[in-house]
């Protein structure tokens, strides 16, 4: 088993491009399972910022046609050339993955360091995943880990009690921008239902506004009101809340687009400044509302080249914790690699030891010194068993653990299987020869 990741961000690559890469992002799991024989699991990660798609699969030598086969599904969802698609991810295999994982999750990969919102889209991510059902169990585990990882981050250092986020940042801009600084009496319209949509209206209520609008172009606005406040627009009520507002706000990233014209036209009598934040990563407005008298256009991009530099220290800690929460995440894995070569091994030593101690009972019955033969080599087995496990574990600790594999392979031609399979060959076996009770040898060797 290889996890390995493609992710192209706002790191490497511009938004625009991102939003065109994450065009139909949430078919690509399920795609690449349905046409694809490399990978055995995909989780999607796809934000503002980023695209980004864990994958599982079987060994090494399958880690350059599973990420073709990801190439080909984002391909065939965002419309765009292979070649193209290929040029802007960047493939990390192994412990890379764990350790961007769970800095992603922490919010150290992100335009505002130490945001707080990516925590719950990674989490997110992992549940569609589940309900798509195209989550690998290694998966599973590893997004799990990095969720918890990205809570310590967020109760051990300051970057968890700054409360930073992509629209934090920009709200504040808006802030900087306005006349007022205060939000008590401003007007302002949401575009979208979503979840930058409810992270907008929890920081709208702490800066005091109460006179917010939603418009969903999905019809979903009464549905979100009802439970997070603010007044529900329709297509008859828009323009009048739009030509009133002092804030328009866009977190929907709907195919509709407001455009310029439309701006114009309901505020041409106005008469007052009005701030757009685009929050889309596929606009919610169209840029070139920016030229239009007496309004001002905050982006991604404006967000992105605003966001404060966090102390340095706090940043030190939280990598520290991601780090050595990567480590260890990475020594389980080999140790549940390991385990299931131990319980290989255990299992064919057991079988050769069951069938030699049932010609002693065929021979000589339960008998006295067939009782004792029995001990003793119950014993001996415990002895033989106790290096080879001991030495497992130290392989496993230098990531050495195919050579042991190998090794059993070679010397006994022990086949080692995935812990579910492992798990239910052990079931049959005990429900069709019981071990006898004295056996301790799987317990102490």
């Amino acid at each position: 088993m290889v996890l390995l990741s493609l992710v192209a961000s706002h790191s490497d690559v511009d938004l625009e491009t991102v939003a065109r890469l994450s065009a139909g992002s949430s078919q690509v799991a399920s795609g690449v399972l349905e046409s694809g024989n490399a990978v055995s699991g995909a989780v999607v990660l796809s934000t503002c910022n980023r695209l980004e798609i864990y994958c599982e699969a079987e060994s090494e030598e399958h880690v350059e046609a599973a990420r073709a086969e990801v190439i080909s599904a984002i391909s065939g969802a965002s419309g765009l050339a292979e070649s193209l698609v290929s040029r802007y991810f960047d493939t990390k295999t192994g412990t890379e993955v764990t350790q961007h994982l769970f800095a992603v999750g922490a919010g150290l990969d992100s335009a505002v360091v130490g945001e707080r919102e990516i925590a719950g889209q990674v989490r997110r991510a992992l549940i569609q995943a589940q309900d798509q059902g195209t989550a690998s169990a290694a998966l599973v585990r590893l997004f799990q880990a990095a969720s918890r990882t990205a809570k310590d981050v967020g109760a051990q250092t300051a970057l968890g009690g700054r409360g930073l986020s992509i629209v934090s940042v920009a709200l504040d801009l808006a802030t900087d921008l306005s006349e007022d600084r205060s939000w008590t009496e401003k007007n302002v319209v949401v575009f979208g239902t979503g979840a930058y949509a409810g992270a907008t209206m929890a920081l709208l209520r702490e800066r005091g506004c109460t006179n917010v609008s939603v418009h969903s172009p999905s019809g979903r606005a009464a549905t979100f009101t009802a439970t997070r406040g603010g007044t529900p627009l329709t297509r008859e009520t828009l323009d009048a809340a739009l030509a009133a507002a002092d804030v328009v706000i866009g977190c929907s990233g709907s195919d509709s687009r407001v455009a310029a014209d439309d701006i114009a036209r309901v505020r041409e009598e106005s008469g007052k400044p009005l701030i757009m934040i685009d929050l889309a990563l596929t606009h919610d407005f169209d840029p070139a509302v920016a030229a239009l008298d007496g309004v001002e256009l905050i982006t991604l991009e404006s967000v992105r080249l605003a966001a404060p530099e966090e102390q340095a220290e706090s940043v030190r800690q939280a990598e520290h914790i991601v780090t050595k929460a990567a480590r260890a995440f990475e020594h389980q894995q080999k140790e549940r690699s390991i385990d299931s070569a131990i319980v290989a091994l255990r299992r064919h030593t057991m079988q050769v030891l069951e069938n030699e101690l049932e010609k002693v009972r065929t021979q000589h019955g339960c008998t006295g010194p067939a009782q004792e033969v029995e001990f003793a080599m119950r014993r001996m087995v415990k002895q033989l068993l106790h290096l080879p496990t001991v030495r497992a574990r130290e392989l496993a600790a230098a990531g050495r653990q195919d050579d042991y594999i190998a090794a059993l392979d070679a010397l006994y031609g022990i086949t080692v299987e995935e812990p579910a399979a492992q798990k239910a060959a052990e079931g049959a076996a005990q429900d069709a020869c019981p071990v006898p009770h004295n056996d301790a040898v799987a317990e102490s060797a």
